[in-house]
C-alpha cells in the first residue's frame, strides 16, 4: 500500500473514532478493517472505490500504531491548532477538516519521516477529497501558520 493510501486510510480511522468512546476505540477499528470493498457508480457510469479493505498485517499494524499515537495526543494538537486558527476553535470545526488538520500536525511534529511540506500537501489532498469547497484553502491557511509556529520537529 502507498504512503497516499495509509495516509487516507488513518485519516478515516480517525474521523470514525471521534464519533465513539475511547472504549470502544479497538472494536471500531476492528470493524474498519473487517470492511470489505465499498463501491459506487457515479452518473457517468464510472465505476468508483469508496473504501478498499486493508488485508496486509504489517499496514494494519503501522495504522493502528499511527491512529493511536495521533489519538493520544488530540488534546496538545488541538491546542497547537487553537493558537492560530483565527476566529475557529477546534469545537466549531467540521469533523473531517479537524481529523486531516490533527493527523498534519502529528506528521509536522512527530513524525520524522514525513517532511512538513509533505505532510501539508497530502493534508490538502485529502480536503480536496474529502472536505468541502473551502476546506483546502482553510487546511492550507492553518498549517501554513503552524509551519512558522513549529520550526523543527519535536524530537529536534
Amino acid at each position: 500500500m502507498t504512503r497516499r493510501e495509509l495516509r487516507e486510510h488513518c485519516f478515516k480511522m480517525l474521523f470514525c473514532a471521534d464519533f465513539y468512546p475511547a472504549e470502544e476505540r479497538e472494536q471500531q477499528f476492528e470493524s474498519y478493517f473487517e470492511a470489505l470493498q465499498e463501491d459506487e457508480t457515479t452518473p457517468e457510469g464510472v465505476l468508483t472505490i469508496l473504501h478498499q479493505g486493508v488485508s496486509d498485517p504489517k499496514d494494519r499494524q503501522y495504522l493502528e500504531t499511527k491512529a493511536a499515537a495521533v489519538i493520544s495526543l488530540i488534546p496538545e494538537l488541538d491546542d497547537r491548532i487553537n493558537e492560530v486558527a483565527q476566529g475557529w476553535k477546534t469545537r466549531r470545526m467540521g469533523r473531517v477538516d479537524l481529523a486531516i488538520l490533527r493527523l498534519a500536525l502529528y506528521e509536522m511534529i512527530h513524525d520524522e519521516e514525513i517532511p512538513e511540506k509533505v505532510a501539508i500537501n497530502e493534508a490538502v489532498e485529502l480536503a480536496k477529497k474529502f472536505g468541502q469547497k473551502e476546506s483546502q484553502a482553510f487546511i492550507n491557511g492553518v498549517l501554513a501558520k503552524l509551519v512558522s509556529n513549529t520550526g523543527q520537529k519535536a524530537s529536534e
